[in-house]
C-alpha cells in the first residue's frame, strides 16, 4: 500500500503548470511566493483529491547562480497527510544568450504521514522557449537510488499581451513505480492567473483529464 501511495505522488508535473517549480526565479536576493489553485496537480495526478490547495515558499538566489529555498502546500494523498514541505538547492546559469541550465537536489517531505518522504536530483537545459529536463530518484521508502527516472520536455509560446501558452510531456519509468507512465499538460497564463489541464496514460481511471485554475504572486523581499 505504501508503494502504491508513493506511486500516485511520483507519477503525477505541476511543475509544468505555474503552480510549483523546482528551480527558483532568476531574480537575485531573497524572494517569496504564494499561490492558490483549484486542483493541485503534479506530473498529471491530483495531490489533494481534487480539492483546492494553497501554497507558498521562500527562496534565496545569489549572483553566482546558486539558489536555496523551501516551498509548502496542502496535500492529502496518503492517510494522515495534511501538507507537503519541499527543501531544495541548486545552481543555474547561462551558456549563451539563448541556452541556460539548472541542476539541483530536492527533498519532498510529508511530516505528518508515515514513510512518504522521497528525494530527487534534477537537471534541465533550456534553448530559448524549449526546456528538456530529467529527475532521478535518490531516496524513498523501500527504494534504491536511481530506481526511477522522470524525463520531461516543455515548450512555451509567447502569444502577446503577456499571455503565454505552455505545453508539457513527461515520462516516468523505473522499479519504484507501480507502473511506467506518461503525462501530458498545457496551460495558459497571464498576470499571475493560470488555466491548465493535465492527464496521464495510467489505467483505472487515473488518466482522465484534470483541469485547474490558479493564481500566484512573487514578492521580492
Amino acid at each position: 500500500m505504501k508503494k502504491t501511495l508513493l506511486s500516485i505522488a511520483m507519477t503525477s508535473l505541476l511543475a509544468t503548470t505555474a503552480f510549483t517549480s523546482m528551480s527558483v526565479s532568476a531574480v537575485e536576493g531573497l524572494s517569496a511566493n504564494a499561490a492558490v489553485t483549484s486542483n493541485y496537480l503534479w506530473r498529471g495526478l491530483e495531490q489533494t483529491a481534487g480539492k483546492a490547495a494553497v501554497s507558498g515558499g521562500i527562496d534565496y538566489a545569489a549572483d553566482s547562480g546558486f539558489y536555496v529555498g523551501t516551498w509548502a502546500s496542502t496535500a492529502d494523498w496518503a492517510e494522515g497527510m495534511t501538507y507537503e514541505l519541499d527543501l531544495y538547492s541548486g545552481f543555474g546559469g547561462s551558456i549563451s544568450e539563448s541556452i541556460s541550465y539548472d541542476v539541483g537536489f530536492i527533498y519532498f517531505a510529508y511530516p505528518d504521514a508515515d514513510d512518504a518522504d522521497f528525494s530527487e536530483v534534477y537537471g534541465s537545459i533550456s534553448f530559448d522557449a524549449l526546456t528538456v529536463g530529467v529527475a532521478i530518484l535518490t531516496s524513498g521508502e523501500g527504494a534504491d537510488a536511481g530506481d526511477t527516472i522522470y524525463a520531461n520536455v516543455d515548450y512555451t509560446f509567447d502569444l502577446g499581451n503577456e499571455l503565454e501558452l505552455a505545453l508539457h510531456i513527461g515520462s516516468y519509468s523505473g522499479d519504484w513505480l507501480a507502473e511506467d507512465s506518461i503525462d501530458y499538460g498545457m496551460s495558459l497564463s497571464k498576470s499571475g492567473f493560470t488555466f491548465g489541464a493535465s492527464a496521464t496514460d495510467l489505467d483505472g481511471g487515473a488518466g482522465d483529464l484534470k483541469v485547474y485554475v490558479a493564481y500566484s504572486v512573487d514578492i521580492d523581499l
